[in-house]
């Protein structure tokens, strides 16, 4: 458990009780050792970064997967790092001689590094505040034939489950197409972590004919959280 004295950054919490949560996010407070197990030992988060972060056992199985990419590729990138869920997965993994996690909001920044030390993988992730597409055409520029980057974008909010089949390009702020080149420019493998509609018809028509996308949907108590495109070559089955 945290210092009880320890002062939080502004617009960080680390609710104890309920009565202390905002309405809209307490269906997700309820679930928050499903989501980080060591919540009680002092995770942080801001309301908003709720909605989207990746519950834990789907970010390790996430991890498990891309562990699979050929032993050339070294490093990692998670381009919407938000409070580290994926980040600490891939740390816990132990597979990657470099984990950058690029996040735009410095509060959740905040977040994401007091998270991984919680962990004790804050040693081994390099973050970076800035946006992810100026982070890949300029700073980590150079990191490409060596490099996974995996996104978890957000998903334009929860009228995504209103879509029997969910329209990537339409997925706001980022539609499918404004990530695949830039994630897989100079033989970058590329992971995205999406809804669990997603047209899979639009996801295949970003590989040639003669490669196959592994498409695999990750589950809790029996539903599907989202599914993962894997785009290059991963061993797992």
């Amino acid at each position: 458990m945290e210092d009880a004295d320890e002062e939080l950054p502004e617009g960080v919490h680390h609710y104890e009780s309920a009565d202390e949560v905002p309405f809209e996010i307490s269906k997700y407070w309820h679930q928050r050792r499903s989501i980080f197990s060591k919540y009680d030992e002092g995770v942080w988060m801001t309301d908003d970064v709720w909605f989207g972060v990746t519950p834990e056992p789907v970010a390790n199985k996430i991890a498990e997967h891309v562990a699979t990419a050929p032993k050339s590729k070294t490093c990692i990138i998670d381009a919407f790092a938000g409070a580290g869920g994926n980040s600490i997965a891939f740390a816990l993994s132990g597979r990657w001689e470099q984990i950058f996690a690029v996040e735009m909001d410095s509060k959740v920044i905040a977040c994401g590094k007091h998270n991984a030390e919680v962990y004790g993988v804050a040693n081994r992730i390099w973050w970076i505040e800035g946006d992810c597409f100026e982070m890949l055409g300029a700073r980590l520029k150079g990191l490409t034939k060596n490099t996974v980057v995996f996104g978890s974008p957000p998903w334009g909010g929860p009228s995504y489950t209103d879509a029997e089949v969910f329209d990537l390009t339409m997925m706001q702020p980022y539609p499918l197409k404004d990530m695949y080149t830039p994630f897989t420019h100079g033989g970058r493998s590329a992971v995205l972590f999406l809804p669990r509609t997603s047209d899979l018809r639009q996801l295949a028509r970003r590989v040639d004919d003669d490669e196959t996308l592994k498409v695999t949907h990750y589950c809790m108590n029996g539903a599907s959280k989202g599914l993962c495109a894997f785009f290059g070559d991963f061993a797992f089955e």
